[in-house]
This record gives C-alpha cells, sequence and structure tokens, in this order.
C-alpha cells in the first residue's frame, strides 16, 4: 500500500532532492558542420532537473524545500541566491568548497532535437547517505519527495528509507537514459514516475525502443504492472502518455514553435505534482503539465518566469 499524499499537501512543502546547476544551450539555425564553428542561438540559464521542478512549484505557489549541492565558487553562491529569490526554500542545500557547481550544455538542432548534450554533476556526490539523514526533519515536514536520478545510488536508498519511514510517497525522474537504471529496485516504491521515451525503453527493456503512442502506452502500463502507482511517458511532439493501475491515456502535445526545449518535462512534473497536491484529478493535472511545458517550449530559457495556476488554465491543452 503506498503511502497517500496527505489532505493538508497543499500547505506543506514538496521535498525536492537533487541537481541544480547552469545551463548552456545552443540551438542551431543551420545545419551542423563537425570541425567548425556553427551559427546558433545561445543562452545561460540556472538549471537542473531538481532545482527546475522546485523553481516551477514555487512559481505555481506550492512551498518547497530544495536539498542540492553547488560547487564553492561564485555560480554555486548566485543560483541558489537566485532560486532562493524564486520562493524555494534553500536551507537544506550544500556549497561544497573544491567543487565546481554542476553544468549541463547541450547543443539542439533547428528543429528542437538533441544533438550532443555534456555535463559534470561530480558536486553531487556530496549529497550522501549522511547529509539526507542529518535533513530527516524535511521528510517528516513534507507533504511527498521528489528525487532525480542524479542522487548516487547510496542517497537513492536512503532517500527511499527515509520517506518510508515519514510515511509520504516517493516521485521521480529518470533524468536520462544513462541514469535510468538506477530507479529499477524502486520501481514498487514509486508513487510516479516520469520518463522520456528512451529512459522508458530502458526501463521496460523495449525493442524496439519506444518511439509513439501505442508503445509509450504499453510502457506506462509495464512500469505499473512493475508496481509504481502512476507512470508518465513523454514523447515530444507526440505528447504524453499515463496510467494507473485503474485508467491510462494520452494528452496531445500543444502545437507551439519550439525555441529552446531544455526545462520542459521538468515543468511538466511539476505541475502534475502541484495538482497532485492540490487534489486536482489525474487527468486535468496531465494536460496542466502538457501546457506547462508548452509555455517553456517557446521559452528562452529552462524555466518560464511567467508561469501560474491561472496562466496554465487559461492555455490549458485540451
Amino acid at each position: 500500500m503506498f503511502p497517500q499524499i496527505p489532505s493538508d499537501a497543499s500547505e506543506r512543502p514538496v521535498l525536492v532532492i537533487g541537481a541544480a546547476g547552469v545551463d548552456m544551450v545552443g540551438v542551431l539555425t543551420q545545419p551542423a558542420e563537425k570541425g567548425k564553428s556553427n551559427l546558433a542561438r545561445n543562452r545561460f540559464s540556472y538549471g537542473g532537473v531538481a532545482r527546475n521542478v522546485a523553481e516551477n512549484l514555487a512559481r505555481l505557489g506550492q512551498p518547497v524545500s530544495l536539498i542540492t549541492a553547488a560547487g564553492g565558487d561564485h555560480l554555486g553562491k548566485e543560483m541558489l541566491e537566485y532560486t532562493r529569490a524564486c520562493g524555494v526554500d534553500i536551507s537544506g542545500s550544500l556549497q561544497v568548497q573544491g567543487y565546481s557547481t554542476a553544468s549541463y550544455l547541450a547543443i539542439y538542432d533547428s528543429s528542437g532535437k538533441l544533438e550532443m548534450a555534456v555535463e559534470d554533476m561530480e558536486v553531487l556526490r556530496a549529497i550522501t547517505p549522511a547529509i539526507l539523514k542529518a535533513n530527516a526533519h524535511r521528510f517528516e515536514e513534507a507533504s511527498l519527495v521528489f528525487v532525480d536520478a542524479n542522487l548516487s545510488p547510496a542517497a537513492l536508498k536512503t532517500v527511499f528509507s527515509l520517506a518510508k519511514k515519514a510515511r509520504i510517497p516517493v516521485c521521480a525522474d529518470t533524468t536520462s537514459p544513462a541514469l535510468a537504471e538506477r530507479l529499477l529496485p524502486y520501481l514498487s516504491s514509486l508513487f510516479l514516475l516520469t520518463a522520456n521515451s528512451a529512459e522508458a525503453s530502458v526501463l521496460c527493456g523495449h525493442d524496439p525502443e519506444v518511439t509513439e503512442r501505442s508503445s509509450a502506452l504499453e510502457a506506462a502500463r509495464c512500469l505499473v504492472d512493475r508496481d509504481t502507482e502512476i507512470a508518465i511517458i513523454t514523447l515530444a511532439q507526440f505528447g504524453v502518455c499515463y496510467a494507473t493501475p485503474e485508467v491510462s491515456g494520452h494528452v496531445p502535445a500543444v502545437r507551439t514553435k519550439i525555441i529552446d526545449p531544455t526545462g520542459a518535462g521538468d515543468a511538466l512534473t511539476a505541475s502534475v505534482l502541484f495538482g497532485l497536491t492540490n487534489q486536482i484529478p489525474l487527468d486535468e493535472c496531465i494536460r496542466l503539465g502538457v501546457t506547462a511545458a508548452s509555455l517553456v517550449l517557446k521559452h528562452k530559457g529552462t524555466v518560464f518566469p511567467g508561469l501560474s495556476l491561472e496562466r496554465l488554465y487559461d492555455e490549458l491543452a485540451l
């Protein structure tokens, strides 16, 4: 039996644990030529899956607490201060001397398809089981926990243990195909899991890869069969598929010009979490999430600064 989201969840903080860093994104304006300098629209912003989810939740009006690790450099200090100014409680976060702040460098083609990405997440090694145990009171205060798969296996194990003791649900994002396997031991302990098509393929052992609506629905049901309560599979321009033990469905993507795709999935996840903590039906939560993702896609940045529940309902995906 999964711990249920408490009835007063809208007043209690969501505890978010995982990556925070700086994003450097380039969107090519013409086909790439290897070995040459290519024209692109470049931008810099604060990112990281957990940090993005936390900022989106705060902008929606949800109390949220973030446990992350930043480097002992000026970027780390400025990133944490910016995140605090957005309404996120960062008192459980670390600034670690001897490490650089996490960074993510991505290059997309003009259609929004990822060409290549590189990242440096070494600083997250500082989120140890001991650090998490020192923050056990945050689990007791929270309505639910959200983690990304950037955490080490030992840290993930501790998160699930502390959440179980606090009797609160755990939600997670697979983060990347390379990291998705870290969540395999916990599928039966997850209240909610979000994954893109490539990550879902890893979790469900799909061959060929999940690519369209029917295979994504199959993957979502596969995860539910492994006792995940709610499984959400994102399909970029083809929308989102989801499943629970009782229902499954598909919400089409909002047709929009893609300016910058980084962070769209995090906006979707945060909006679904917000909806669930505010007792909004799941199908409506998914539509809110798809709408939030569309706002990020047409914004040059990782989080849409004008995000609000009113804005989501004004542009709600049908």
